[in-house]
């Protein structure tokens, strides 16, 4: 195709794609089917493949991430980015609306009352209509610069829509980058599946995903947007008041509080705040609290501000949903680390959606600062309405009979004398057992090794351990690989097919590629996905055995306390011999996924995204998902628009399904290889 014409098509796409996005993730009422979407957008990959000219920063290709950073800049904010006043009182409200009263003697007041998103707080900058530069707020004069990351949002628009309006010379929106419930427990599934820790609350996985130094996996979290202020603006008339301000970013294409109402007075603000309360778990989003703002902009401007927060604004907090009930008792968890963690034993409670029996304490720190005992009526919520938490003790109901808990100093699994985590500002909080042949650790040890997420053996969760263990059959990972037909089948109700399963995948674990066994060894701070760099970066477990805490520390997403983490297991003798004897069961120590350094992968499925499903003739998934990775393409769980294959092998259901749907290629193991070329 002419450039002429390719520069003509590919406009034509780009604005149709744009429109296409805010379709689909502002507005949430798509135009055209998914299929139809990815042909529109792997036409214009195709041209801006064939002609790289054309790729502009604000092209929809330019959503999936690029190189990994190796820090973040910093970014001046021109205008300071300022928290807010917090309250959890309506009199404060009343008091709050009583000083903007006085700083404005005689002028009629209108507001404002908004959902106030549970996210973390933005600045997004766009000159010439054209999305710039993108930071969080940090100390509100300098945030970090995290626009390769947001780029990645597909609600945030990279060239902004004009309509009647001018496009300004620069804009400064203002809003919340948050991560949507759904998004949230698909995310936390899929982290479990992979054996890794879920995050606690959406706030902090989104905070925790901007905060990312690879953009590529940004885009694969199920972050969005919601905007609803002002930085700096050159160009074009300010909006006289926020429902104008409102209309206006709506108009250039953000996504904004999907409802906003209008008070005269603190009894309608409290009216708004108290019907807010009663809808905003409807929502998609988490919601803690309303945000009052004066309606008028100029008003706003004569009042001003504070050191730190405005003085038209204040955000009314609700409280989380509590519940008391009596602390029975507290136990000590010890997991594979060794680490004790109390846990509070409760007369069943519901609270939060859900009946709680169970919290966590935390450590020997929590328990004294809060003055917890056993007896305690104690105050339940759901910590980021997740996890459920101690809040407080109600003191004033003890009767005497509350006993204090007496933090164990041995290890209550096998008597070990228990030590303090050091750190390095001193003695921590976290006590652990430093005895390899705990059983507790053993048994956490032997779980975790056979979690689907690390060497992913079929029987082998807590039951069937434990049994092991306490028969003496196993005192390690390496003890699998010497197991009986006849001694497993004998353990109470398991029987000869059960044991066949487990032993099956026991045997089939021994050519799990190398990142699993890494991850599977339970190395502190290394979880799936460190492991997977590991295996990228080292041929063979020797070769990482061998490498120091400052090598690893030099590799992406390592870092100094994950590298003296591995360097001190690879140190210790029995890991060693550990190593050493499975090493004699046969395991698999070469990786699959070793990446030489400075060698780019090459290949067909660069930058593509690839689903396994169904049973391949002649491939394991893991041997496919290897090849697929080594070629640069990345294997997901689930088919979407963004899927360029389906690899689909007999028994394959719904995904293969959905991929009929989506119109997305599905290859077969034949037309893999032959796409494939050769392994490597």
């Amino acid at each position: 195709m002419p450039i002429v014409d390719a520069q003509r098509r590919h406009a034509e796409l780009a604005e149709e794609l744009r429109r296409h996005d805010h379709a689909y993730y502002v507005l949430a009422a798509p135009t055209i089917s998914d299929a139809a979407y990815d042909r529109l957008y792997r036409e214009l990959l195709d041209l801006e493949a064939a002609h790289p000219s054309l790729i502009t920063p604000d092209s929809p290709s330019q959503r999936v991430g690029g190189t990994p950073l190796t820090a973040f800049g910093s970014v001046r904010h021109s205008v300071p980015m300022m928290s807010l006043d917090n309250t959890y009182s309506p009199e404060e409200v009343t008091a709050f609306v009583a000083r903007v009263q006085k700083g404005l003697p005689g002028e009629s007041l209108a507001w404002t009352v908004e959902p106030k998103v549970d996210g973390v707080a933005v600045t997004l900058r766009y000159e010439n209509g054209v999305f710039a530069t993108g930071a969080t707020r940090g100390d509100g004069t300098t945030g970090d610069d995290i626009t390769v990351n947001l780029r990645t949002l597909r609600s945030l628009p990279l060239r902004l829509t004009a309509g009647s309006q001018s496009v300004p010379a620069v804009l400064e929106a203002r809003g919340e980058v948050f991560m949507p419930l759904a998004g949230f427990r698909k995310l936390n599934a899929d982290r479990e599946a992979a054996g890794e820790e879920p995050f606690v609350n959406p706030r902090n996985s989104a905070a925790g995903s901007l905060k990312q130094l690879d953009p590529k996996l940004v885009a694969e979290r199920p972050l969005a947007l919601v905007v609803y202020g002002l930085g700096a603006v050159e160009g074009v008339p300010t909006p006289a008041t926020q429902h104008e301000l409102l209309d206006r970013l709506k108009q250039y294409g953000f996504p904004t509080p999907e409802r906003v109402w209008t008070a005269q007075s603190p009894e309608e603000i409290l009216a708004c705040i108290t019907e807010l309360d009663a809808i905003r778990r409807s929502f998609a989003y988490d919601t803690d609290g309303a945000v009052v703002k004066l309606d008028s902009l100029a008003q706003r401007e004569r009042l001003g501000a504070t050191a730190k927060a405005p003085r038209w604004a204040m955000a009314f907090k609700y409280a989380a949903e509590q519940a008391a009930t009596r602390l029975k008792a507290i136990t000590i968890q010890v997991g594979r680390t060794g680490a004790l963690t109390p846990v509070a034993e409760l007369e069943p409670v519901f609270v939060g959606g859900s009946t709680v029996s169970r919290a966590t304490l935390h450590n020997e720190e929590e328990i004294r600062r809060k003055d917890i005992r056993v007896g305690d009526t104690v105050i339940i919520e759901k910590a980021g309405e997740v996890i459920p938490a101690v809040v407080r003790v109600e003191t004033e109901r003890r009767t005497g009979v509350e006993v204090e808990f007496i933090f164990p100093t041995i290890c209550p699994e096998c008597g070990t004398p228990a030590t303090r985590e050091k750190t390095a500002a001193g003695e921590g909080a976290v006590w652990r057992c430093g005895n390899l042949d705990c059983p507790a650790k053993i048994r956490g040890r032997l779980e975790h090794w056979c979690h689907r997420g690390a060497m992913d053996i079929e029987g082998g969760g807590e039951v069937l351990v434990r049994q092991l263990v306490t028969a003496g059959l196993v005192r390690d990972v390496s003890d699998l690989y010497r197991l009986k037909r006849e001694e497993v089948a004998a353990l109470e109700r398991m029987g000869e097919k059960s044991a066949d399963n487990f032993l099956e995948g026991v045997r089939q674990s021994r050519d799990r590629d190398l990142w699993r066994l890494i991850f599977g060894l339970g190395i502190l701070h290394v979880g799936a996905g460190v492991a997977k760099v590991l295996a990228r970066s080292f041929p063979n477990l020797d070769e990482l055995a061998r490498a120091t805490a400052p090598e690893l520390a030099q590799l992406h997403d390592v870092g100094e306390v994950i590298a003296a983490s591995v360097e001190a297991w690879f140190g210790d003798p029995q890991n060693r011999a550990l190593v050493s004897r499975l090493r004699t069961a046969g395991l698999r120590f070469e990786s699959s996924t070793f990446l030489p350094a400075n060698a780019a992968p090459q290949g067909p499925f660069v930058g593509k995204t690839i689903v396994l499903t169904g049973t391949l003739p002649t491939l394991s998934r893991e041997e496919a998902t290897a090849w697929i990775e080594r070629l640069g393409g990345k294997v997901s769980s689930s088919v979407s628009k963004k899927t360029h294959y389906v690899l689909a092998g007999d028994e394959a259901g719904s995904k293969l399904e959905k991929a009929q749907t989506l119109g997305v290629p599905i290859l077969d193991e034949a037309a893999f290889r032959t796409l494939a070329g050769p392994p490597v």
